[in-house]
C-alpha cells in the first residue's frame, strides 16, 4: 500500500451515507479494493442498496469496520467526535482515518487522542448542495472543489499520500492547511454566508414573494441547508464566527450611515469596493480549479 496507485489495494469503509458519504461511495465504486458502507438508517440503507452503493452494508459499525485500511467519517462534526471517541472499540487494528466534516480543530484535537494504531487526518471538501440527502447523491459532486485537508501533528506520509490520491480520484484539488486556518477561512466562504442568508430569508416579508426573481434565489440559497447541521458547526467554531458576524456588522452600519446621511460619493464608493473585491476573490478561487474527466 505504501506504491502510488495503493488506493487500488485500499479497502475504504464510509460512515454516514447522506449526500457527502453517498457521493464519494458513488466516486469510488470500482476504485478501491472493498467499499463497505454504514448508516444507522433503514431507510437509507435500503437505497443505498437499491444503488449498489457498496461492496456490503450495514447499520452497525463493528460488523464492518475490522476489514477498512481507509476509515472515512461522513456525518455532522459533533457525531464525528463521538464516533472517534467510539473508534479504539469499534476498530481492533490499524486504519487511516479521514473526516469529512465542515469544522477542523476540534476534531484534529479529538484525532490526536486516538490510539497510535490509528493515523489521522482532517478533511473538508468545498462541496454540497442546500439539502443532504443519499436521494441527491452524485459522483461528480466533488469535481472541481477544492478538498481542505488538515494533518495532525502525527499523520504520516503514508496517509497523506493516500488523502491526495483519493481527492485526486474524485476530481477534486487537495488544499493543505492548519486546521485552524481552514476554521477561519471557512467561517468567511460558508458560514457566514449561510447566517446572511437565514437572516435576509428572516426580514423578507411574504407579501414580496411575487417579486423573487434569481437574485434572491442565488443571494438566499445557502439559507436552506440544515439548520442543525450549521448549529453544530458553528458550536465549533463559536470564536471565529462571532468575529465575521461583527465584521460584517460594521459593514452594514457604514451602509447604513451613507444612506442616512444622503452620501452618495461615499455609497458608490463602498459598493464599487465590494464588486472589485468579488472579481479579486472569484479571479483567486478559479484559479485553482481542477477539471474532471
Amino acid at each position: 500500500m505504501d506504491e502510488p496507485g495503493f488506493m487500488g489495494s485500499t479497502r475504504v469503509a464510509v460512515l454516514g451515507l447522506g449526500l457527502m458519504g453517498g457521493s464519494l461511495a458513488l466516486a469510488l465504486r470500482g476504485r478501491c479494493r472493498a467499499l463497505l458502507g454504514i448508516d444507522p438508517d433503514p431507510a437509507v440503507l435500503s437505497l443505498a442498496a437499491e444503488m449498489e452503493l457498496a461492496d456490503q452494508l450495514s447499520a452497525s459499525a463493528p460488523d464492518l469496520l475490522a476489514q477498512a485500511d481507509l476509515v472515512i467519517l461522513a456525518t455532522p462534526v459533533h457525531t464525528i467526535l463521538r464516533l472517534l471517541e467510539d473508534l479504539p472499540g469499534l476498530h481492533p487494528g490499524r486504519a487511516v482515518v479521514l473526516d469529512l466534516g465542515s469544522t477542523k480543530a476540534e476534531v484534529v484535537r479529538a484525532m490526536q487522542r486516538l490510539p497510535e494504531r490509528f493515523d489521522p487526518l482532517g478533511g473538508h471538501p468545498m462541496c454540497g448542495k442546500e439539502h443532504s440527502s443519499l436521494a441527491l447523491a452524485e459522483a461528480a459532486l466533488f469535481c472541481g472543489a477544492p478538498f481542505a485537508l488538515t494533518p495532525c501533528e502525527r499523520t504520516s506520509d503514508h496517509a497523506r499520500r493516500l488523502a491526495e490520491e483519493l481527492v485526486t480520484l474524485l476530481g477534486s484539488h487537495p488544499l493543505w492547511l492548519s486546521a485552524e486556518t481552514h476554521d477561519r477561512w471557512v467561517t468567511a466562504t460558508s458560514q457566514l454566508p449561510y447566517l446572511i442568508a437565514n437572516a435576509l430569508l428572516a426580514v423578507t416579508p411574504a407579501e414580496a414573494a411575487p417579486l423573487i426573481g434569481p437574485g434572491f434565489r442565488s443571494t438566499s440559497r445557502t439559507g436552506a441547508t440544515s439548520p442543525q447541521v450549521m448549529a453544530d458547526a458553528l458550536a465549533t467554531n463559536r470564536p471565529n464566527a462571532l468575529e465575521a458576524l461583527r465584521g460584517f456588522r460594521r459593514r452594514l452600519d457604514l451602509l447604513e450611515a451613507q444612506l442616512a446621511g444622503a452620501d452618495q460619493a461615499g455609497l458608490l464608493a463602498t459598493l464599487e469596493q465590494g464588486a472589485a473585491a468579488r472579481r479579486t476573490l472569484l479571479d483567486l478561487a478559479d484559479h485553482g480549479e481542477t477539471t474532471c474527466n
